[in-house]
């Protein structure tokens, strides 16, 4: 009964399995999530694709960096600025560096998880301006 019965979503249903979250990805991917990510838990999402990835066998085309301080949303910084970071720094450098991996072969950094600079995550130009890919090894 319902819309799933309707033979008509049957495209739908079709193009939502080649998408799909199985971890066999075909093109390089890099992965940000932050580790006080309060909407997607990081060890029930980012974790468990990561795993996925690996078991397809896929891990040499996958980088995953885990965000020290990282929330889901930057709009909350406000409510925690000494622990809390944006995330808008570390998704541009890693667009930078995943568009070097694909058009010139410059493999990013390992996956880690990458340290939250000390200051004021609201105010500090350190966490507001820039975001260093690096794990603290």
């Amino acid at each position: 009964d319902g819309w799933f019965a309707d033979p008509r979503s049957q495209p739908v249903h079709e193009a939502l399995a080649r998408i799909s979250l199985t971890g066999a990805i075909g093109k390089p991917l890099l992965t940000l999530h932050g580790t006080l990510d309060s909407l997607l838990p990081i060890s029930l999402h980012g974790d468990v694709y990561t795993r996925k990835i690996t078991e397809a066998g896929r891990a040499r085309m996958h980088r995953y960096y885990r965000i020290e301080g990282g929330n889901h949303v930057d709009s909350l910084m406000h409510l925690d600025p000494e622990r809390l970071r944006p995330m808008l720094p570390c998704f541009r450098t890693a667009f930078d560096a995943l568009t070097a991996w694909v058009e010139d072969g410059q493999e990013p950094p390992p996956s880690g998880t990458v340290p939250r600079p000390a200051g004021n995550g609201a105010t500090d130009p350190a966490l507001l301006d820039t975001c260093s890919l690096r794990s603290a090894s």
